[in-house]
């Protein structure tokens, strides 16, 4: 008996020395690294946001969140006979106004279109202690949800939905809300990224910066990264009084609502391998559309009518009509554009160069 135990301790003796080994490796990384992390997480990036001017006959709006802030936006009605009605999700920095160059393809072919500032952006009430950063936090999604909440009591609602635009930060809090709101029928997102797919391949990048040997780097996995990576998201939460929840994990919740996915080839910040990584995780039906040569955010720029036609047509099947019976839905998805289709069509009267 005494042999079996000594030969089952020295067969278990390999996995045991891995396993302190990782630990105490977790704790010299969070011990050295851990304040890098925190700090590059909470810098700003350096890019220009646009922002737009009011545009006559629009309605600018003010309406309450579940937790008392008072938010700012604009309803723009469409220049025809109303077909839907589309909720557009700001990206960081821009103000209500910005949505009108995304959108007006939309409002000349029959939809209304609500745009709005999250709470600390633009002429929103701010969050006493909380300032906004590119992240999408649990206030975005919460300001979202009452973005939502405010389409549905307008006299003038929708009784069969609504559809979602957005733009990179505001893109993600759209998906988070619509994951759990089934008045959302439909979602268009341009440079949308989530947390913890964007963290780890950063964290990556900067381990590399702060050391350069291979086997502290090189030859984690990334799940052991994404320890870390939490543990910083943790301390930040705590300082910041928000917390950040994940994407990933309510994406399934979207279930057979159709979604377009826009993503710049040249996006610098999040990078496509970033965001094909987020669109393996929706359940469909869905498109993926990587624009060559475009920046973060600079689709439309370089695109131009291609990227209006697209996001049109995709309302138009998905929006601009009765929505379909699940029988007649998969009928259809044979003729839906195929995922990762590289659109090369920009004609040269709407290329510019990208923000």
């Amino acid at each position: 008996m005494l042999l079996f135990w000594i030969g089952l301790l020295l067969t278990l003796l390999p996995a045991l020395g891995v396993c302190v080994w990782l630990v105490g490796l977790y704790h010299y990384l969070c011990r050295k690294y851990l304040f890098a992390v925190v700090r590059i997480f909470q810098e700003k990036p350096l890019f220009v946001v646009p922002r737009g001017q009011p545009v006559e006959g629009a309605e600018d709006v003010r309406f309450p969140t579940g937790d008392g802030r008072t938010l700012a936006g604009c309803y723009l009605r469409a220049r025809s006979e109303r077909r839907g009605v589309v909720l557009f999700g700001l990206e960081f920095g821009s103000n209500r106004w910005a949505c009108v160059q995304y959108c007006e393809s939309l409002l000349e072919n029959g939809y209304d279109v609500f745009a709005f500032e999250s709470r600390g952006q633009g002429d929103s009430d701010p969050q006493p202690g909380y300032e906004p950063l590119q992240w999408v936090t649990d206030f975005e999604v919460a300001d979202t949800r009452a973005a939502l909440e405010y389409l549905k009591n307008r006299p003038d609602a929708d009784a069969k939905g609504v559809g979602f635009f957005g733009i990179s930060k505001g893109a993600g809090a759209g998906l988070f809300a619509a994951a759990h709101d089934p008045y959302v029928r439909c979602c268009v997102t341009d440079g949308v990224f989530a947390t913890y797919t964007t963290l780890v391949p950063y964290m990556r990048f900067w381990f590399r910066i702060y050391n350069r040997s291979y086997s502290f780097h090189g030859l984690l996995p990334s799940a052991y990264y994404g320890i870390i990576g939490l543990k910083a998201l943790g301390q930040i939460e705590k300082e910041r009084g928000c917390r950040f929840p994940h994407l990933e994990k309510d994406l399934p919740r979207l279930g057979s609502r159709p979604i377009l996915m826009i993503h710049g080839e040249a996006d610098a910040y999040i990078k496509p391998y970033m965001a094909e990584a987020l669109y393996e995780r929706i359940p469909g039906p869905k498109d993926y559309w990587l624009v060559e040569g475009a920046k973060h955010n600079g689709a439309l720029a370089l695109a131009g009518a291609a990227y209006e036609r697209r996001v049109l047509d995709f309302f138009d099947r998905h929006l601009g009509h009765e929505p379909e019976k699940p029988a007649e839905a998969a009928r259809r998805e044979p003729g839906l554009p195929r995922p990762h289709d590289r659109l090369c069509e920009q004609p040269a009267a709407h290329v510019n160069a990208p923000r």
